[in-house]
């Protein structure tokens, strides 16, 4: 189904710099998010064929994608989770997302296949503040009747680094459980009270995958490309729902785009009988200032030819593009961002 399978081995042996083609002067620079790195990936590679233009781009973690931003060491920085309107003005930053995507319960269980376990909200919040601690526990025995479920410790495996991903998970856990809000709360980094600790959606899958009886969250493309053995959940309208492509639409059918500053909506725990209950989105950041007017025209110009062109490979990973009048008010947004010269660089390619 995919039309780009990544090693998951080469990724993490690759340190901390994971770049989509090799690294040439005059490619463009970005780092971030490990959520949407495989489309990237995809897209840079057909970008690179067909203008010479690469992409070197660190997926290290939206923490890390928005410190690189902020230090301008990178032209664009990539965070799955959207800054506010008073953090994007401080730090003369325009946000804008580029897809969407799910975030999905992976598990290793003897047995169990892609699809087979159910969990809601509710119980996967406390399997994660360790209230919850077998396989065979009855909340989970409850809604997963007929699934022989082992008798078996679970091991947890969360993010270690500051992730957009996480801060998605931790929103819609918080949405749904009263103990987790109060205790844990929602953030990019979190205090764990369980679990063993990976980094990037990369780390979290490979942990998942070597350990037996364990959970963790990744990007649904991570789960797919690695084989990997996800969950069905209960939603919102309390009806159980996989994680496919029209799931995670069935979240961002009603989104406001224009309501948050920067396009910055979230997109937990949303209603709808067929809505996946973790959709998210992922946002590129770049300066409104740009220190080099020329290297954000190209990282533009990229942007702008993924909208036009990358529909397709996105829906065979499974992220939902964005909807074209979305697209043209992003475009619109785009002309905030001026070089030295104070001259617009989406308007001089225009």
């Amino acid at each position: 189904m995919l039309k780009s399978r990544l090693s998951l081995t080469a990724v993490i042996a690759g340190a901390t710099l994971v770049s989509a083609v090799a690294a040439q002067a005059g490619d463009i620079s970005g780092a971030g998010a490990t959520f949407p790195y495989p489309i990237y990936s995809d897209w840079a590679k057909t970008y690179k064929d067909k203008t010479g233009t690469g992409l070197n781009y660190q997926a290290i973690g939206s923490g890390g994608g928005i410190k690189q931003i902020e230090a301008r060491t990178v032209t664009f920085g990539a965070s799955d989770k959207p800054l506010g309107g008073d953090e994007l003005k401080a730090n003369t930053l325009v946000q804008f997302p580029t897809v969407m995507g799910g975030i999905v319960p992976v598990v290793n269980i003897d047995g169990i296949k892609p699809g087979e376990l159910v969990l809601d909200g509710e119980t996967l919040a406390k399997i994660y503040e360790g209230k919850i601690t077998k396989w065979n526990d009855p909340a989970i025995a409850k809604l997963n009747e007929g699934v022989k479920l082992p008798d078996a410790a679970i091991a947890v495996v969360h993010r270690s680094d500051g992730s957009g991903t996480t801060f998605n998970y931790t929103y819609y856990l918080a949405s749904v459980d009263q103990g987790w809000k109060d205790d844990i709360g929602v953030s990019t980094a979190v205090e764990w009270p369980v679990g063993l600790g990976a980094k990037g959606n990369q780390g979290v899958a490979a942990n998942v995958g070597q350990t037996k009886n364990s959970i963790g969250y990744v990007e649904y493309a991570y789960a797919l490309q690695n084989k990997m053995t996800y969950t069905d959940m209960i939603n919102k309208d309390g009806k159980r729902v996989a994680p496919k492509a029209d799931a995670f639409a069935a979240a961002a059918a009603n989104a406001d785009w224009s309501s948050q500053p920067g396009f910055g909506v979230i997109l937990a725990n949303q209603p709808g009988a067929g809505t996946w209950p973790m959709t998210a989105a992922t946002f590129i950041l770049m300066h409104s200032d740009a220190k080099d007017g020329a290297a954000s025209a190209e990282a533009l110009k990229f942007f702008d030819w993924a909208y036009a062109n990358g529909g397709e490979a996105a829906a065979k990973l499974d992220y939902i593009p964005m909807p074209a009048s979305v697209v043209a008010q992003i475009k619109a947004e785009w002309t905030q961002i001026k070089g030295k010269d104070g001259a617009s660089v989406w308007a001089m390619n225009n």
